[in-house]
Formats: structure tokens, C-alpha cells, sequence
């Protein structure tokens, strides 16, 4: 805690008052021009992969950076509400789902059921991503450890970028040339970052 403590410190004595001009300008109003939904993991720092200051992305993020299937619902649903938001409050010009190498919600859809006794709300989220599980299999039925977490990580991003087409009125800005959606495959250990293309159905290295 005192080195988060000491980090508040120096971010106001420094960070802060290199863009004070900015932050006063935040202090009333957001108008993030990205919604980025990414995993949870500390690994993935949004803002510095995509090299943005603060008010330029509206940022979502949880294991395995999954997209719930639309659904109205009278639940509490926070990343429902959150895309809802993002998008039809603030209307963001881009989505990106980003998702990871080396992710642990990735792989966790592989553990043995004891891997969850201590992690219940983590099994019951990862459902959702258990339609990619299958698709790995049946894919790569005999594949080794490695092949199986990569292409399981592509999968996921283009799967939950499907799952977005599932709002209404994503898919009608969609449609409409007002949105613009990119699925990412970070690579923690190279700093590369892969596209994916809905066209070739292929993630293509970002230069």
C-alpha cells in the first residue's frame, strides 16, 4: 500500500501538473472516442499499448475479456450497461476487444473442475466462453499445450466481436458506417499486437 501511496504523491506532483491543462478540460465532461474491452489482467495496460492520455477511452474490462450476449434483463448486468452506455450515451466512434497472450481465463476453460472450488463466480462467467472451448477441440483435438492457448485466445476475441453484433443498436451503427469494430491479440512477452480481419477470418500483425 505505501507504494501506491507514494505513486498517488507523484503522480500529482508530476504526471498531474505536466497536463493540468487536460485534466481541467476532463473535470466536466468525458468524450472517450474508443470503447476498449480488454481482460482484467495486470499485464494489459490499455492506455499504453494504444499510446492514449486520459478521456480517450472508455474502458471495460474482466476475465477473458468476454462480451455477453445481448439481453435485456431486469439483473444487474455490468458489461451490458457499460456497452450500452459507451455506446449510446457516449458514442464512441470504435470498439476494440483485446484479448492476450498467456491468458489465465484462456486457459482456466481447460482446468479440472477442483481448479474452481475456491473460484464459483469464475466458473459460472467463463461459461460464457465455453462455446470456444469446443470449437479448440474440435479443431486441434490432439494439439499441444502452446498451439491450444493460442488459437484459443484468437478464437475468443473473434468470438466475443460476434457476440457485439448481438446489440441492436451496435450492429444498426454498424451498418450505418458510425462504428468501427477491431478484435486485438496482444503478445505481452513482443509487444505485437494482431488484428483480426472478418474477411480472411485471420489475425494479421499490426504495423
Amino acid at each position: 500500500m505505501n507504494k501506491l501511496i507514494e505513486g498517488a504523491v507523484t503522480f500529482r506532483q508530476t504526471d498531474f501538473e505536466a497536463h493540468e491543462a487536460l485534466f481541467q478540460n476532463l473535470g466536466n465532461e468525458q468524450k472517450p472516442h474508443t470503447l476498449f474491452i480488454g481482460c482484467s489482467d495486470s499485464r494489459l495496460v490499455p492506455s499504453m499499448i494504444t499510446a492514449t492520455k486520459p478521456g480517450e477511452l472508455f474502458i471495460i474490462r474482466n476475465i477473458a475479456n468476454i462480451v455477453p450476449i445481448y439481453q435485456f434483463s431486469g439483473e444487474y448486468l455490468a458489461a451490458v450497461s457499460a456497452i450500452e452506455f459507451a455506446v449510446q450515451s457516449l458514442e464512441v466512434e470504435n470498439i476494440i476487444v483485446c484479448g492476450h497472450s498467456n491468458c489465465g481465463g484462456c486457459a482456466a476453460l481447460y482446468k479440472p473442475e477442483s481448479y474452481f472450488e475456491k473460484l464459483p463466480h469464475t466458473r459460472k462467467w467463463l461459461e460464457l466462453a465455453m462455446p470456444v472451448r469446443a470449437k479448440v477441440i474440435s479443431m486441434l483435438p490432439e494439439a499441444n499445450a502452446a498451439a491450444r492457448e493460442w488459437l484459443t485466445e484468437q478464437m475468443n476475441v473473434a468470438e466475443q466481436v460476434k457476440h457485439l453484433l448481438t446489440y441492436p443498436y451496435i450492429a444498426e451503427k454498424l451498418q450505418a458506417g458510425k462504428l468501427v469494430i477491431s478484435g486485438w491479440h496482444y503478445i505481452i512477452e513482443t509487444g505485437e499486437i494482431f488484428a483480426y480481419s472478418s474477411e480472411k477470418e485471420f489475425f494479421e500483425l499490426i504495423n
